[in-house]
């Protein structure tokens, strides 16, 4: 071995040439722009769920299983791309405001696939235990294969000043300045104003401390349990039980998943068992169990899509002999219901195509038995299974008249000693208009006790309290209390102004036993009793007497 010292390889420009001394250089044989074209298969899964999400308004629980399937995820990786999906679409509003910092350009100016990407990259960056190399690698690697080799500068660029700041300095220096305190929630909570706004709102009118609304919001973006159902009559809990899952604590044949795809289930791909909130299930089950007087075959749902209880209402028809009428006014959505009532038998359902209002005008020989009403609320996005808040404002969400005239068709659609539930009560919406329109529409309708119903078809419930006086004023009603209304006979005096106030407890859905019961988690639970128990405990049962 030489012992002459290595010569000092400097140019005439002052750069240093072979740096690496003497021996064979190696060098890739790939041009730059073909560098790095391999995405990872589950950052790719995420991906393609953002861009039909932002791009073509899908639903991030629907087209997320097509997307595991098609990329051969399943386990972990199945558990982590569902989290970058679904945690990114949360995370939008913050990860968004961050990027904008980091951007010389507005983001509306932005391709919205690089911005998708930016999304995923920072996610990773500052919600994930993803080392911070493996984040920009591999974001940079799906950027340069599915958009290109220019765009996936721009990434690596942006990504790498996020990476200045951990979540919590980002936060706050964009808080810094913002005096408004809904405007500081929805940056430090992700969520858009309005709704925040609501939210606050909603706390208020269950009774609850207004100053809850951070750890409620908090409590919004957690990952959820999954809920499935069997179809009565068709499907088994059985291989979801041999898989992970554990039976459910409100509903019968529910039960709560954790185990990764859901679509490695036979079952699932049979679609005799279905992802379903607990909620949803409780009020199809409702407004089957309510005894009826006579006929018992025609039932409706008016505002059917995408399906989810429409299939589980038709499952139970089935079993009686009845047949469900899913009316959707738009055709894409009505083809989801159609696909999600496939498993049962097809005398037991059938799918209309058209505004629900036009039940109005429905002859009395037509009428149906049960009418399921769960009309277009004011969506927050934040649900347990397509979380993007994002997805409407109040100027695109339908109006309280819009779902006032689709209860005035569904009481017209009724027949006499029929059976009818109001849409479950969303927290951001006024709870005046189905009693003023069911006042208006329908002086001889009267409401049924929704708890007791409701506790004749859940697993676990607690007993409704006495009544209140009904001399009580609605400010008295104890926090989460429900408000009914007694409609007196025509010949009443004072048939149009009596109310009745009567306060009843509410079913406590029951969470998996890995949730410890602290505040925190308290909380977590007043969240998804206002999206589901709430909702279907606040939902208006009513008849039509006999007309005479």
């Amino acid at each position: 071995m030489s012992n002459e010292p290595r010569r000092d390889r400097r140019n005439d420009a002052g750069r240093q040439r072979n740096r690496g001394g003497s021996g064979n250089r190696h060098f890739s044989t790939s041009a730059p722009s073909q560098r790095r074209r391999i995405a990872d298969p589950a950052r790719l899964a995420a991906y393609e769920v953002l861009r039909a999400v932002v791009d073509q308004d899908a639903y991030a629980n629907l087209v997320l299983p097509s997307r595991l399937r098609d990329h051969g995820l399943s386990g972990r990786d199945a558990g982590f791309a569902t989290e970058l999906a679904y945690g990114a679409l949360r995370g939008r509003g913050l990860y968004d405001a961050i990027l904008a910092r980091c951007l010389d350009r507005p983001l509306e100016k932005l391709d919205p696939a690089i911005l998708d990407a930016l999304r995923l990259g920072a996610h990773q960056l500052l919600a994930m235990r993803v080392p911070h190399h493996a984040a920009l690698d591999e974001t940079v690697g799906l950027a340069r294969a599915v958009i290109g080799a220019g765009p996936s500068g721009l990434v690596n660029a942006v990504l790498r000043k996020v990476t200045r700041h951990d979540a919590a300095a980002w936060i706050g220096q964009l808080l810094d300045g913002v005096e408004d305190p809904a405007a500081r929630l929805a940056l430090e909570h992700s969520h858009p104003e309005w709704i925040v706004r609501a939210m606050r709102q909603a706390l208020v009118a269950h009774g609850r401390d207004a100053e809850e609304i951070g750890e409620l919001l908090e409590a919004d973006n957690l990952a959820p349990v999954v809920n499935l159902v069997a179809l009565p009559g068709l499907g088994s809990l059985d291989e979801a039980l041999d898989n992970g899952a554990t039976p459910g604590t409100l509903v019968p044949d529910s039960a709560y998943y954790a185990g990764g795809d859901l679509s490695r289930l036979s079952s699932i791909h049979r679609g005799t068992t279905r992802v379903q909130d607990a909620g949803s299930q409780l009020l199809a089950r409702a407004l089957a169990a309510v005894p009826l007087e006579g006929r018992d075959t025609d039932w409706l749902d008016l505002c059917a899509g995408p399906g989810g209880k429409a299939a589980l209402l038709a499952a139970l028809a089935a079993e009686r002999g009845a047949e469900v009428t899913a009316n959707e006014p738009a055709e894409h959505r009505a083809e989801l219901v159609r696909k999600a009532l496939r498993p049962v038998d097809h005398v037991a359902w059938n799918v209309v195509v058209g505004d629900g209002r036009r039940y109005l005008q429905i002859p009395a020989d037509q009428r149906f038995d049960r009418i399921i009403v769960d009309a277009p609320a004011a969506d927050s996005g934040h649900c347990v299974d397509a979380p993007n808040p994002w997805r409407k404002t109040p100027a695109t969400s339908p109006s309280s008249r819009h779902q006032g005239e689709l209860l005035d068709a569904a009481l017209a659609a009724l027949r006499p000693v029929g059976c009818w539930p109001t849409p479950p009560a969303h927290p951001i919406l006024p709870r005046r208009w189905p009693s003023s329109t069911t006042r208006c529409a329908a002086p001889r309708a009267r409401l049924l006790d929704t708890a007791a119903t409701v506790n004749t078809v859940a697993l676990a419930a607690e007993s409704p309290a006495p009544p209140m006086s009904p001399a009580a004023p609605p400010s008295a009603v104890a926090p989460r209390a429900l408000h009914r209304r007694h409609v007196p006979g025509p010949d009443h005096p004072r048939r149009r102004g009596h109310r009745a106030h009567e306060r009843l407890t509410h079913d406590r859905l029951q969470h998996p036993p890995q949730h410890p019961l602290r505040r925190f988690h308290q909380l977590e639970a007043e969240l998804h009793r206002i999206h589901t128990a709430d909702a279907v405990q606040s939902t208006s049962w009513t008849t039509t007497s006999s007309r005479t």
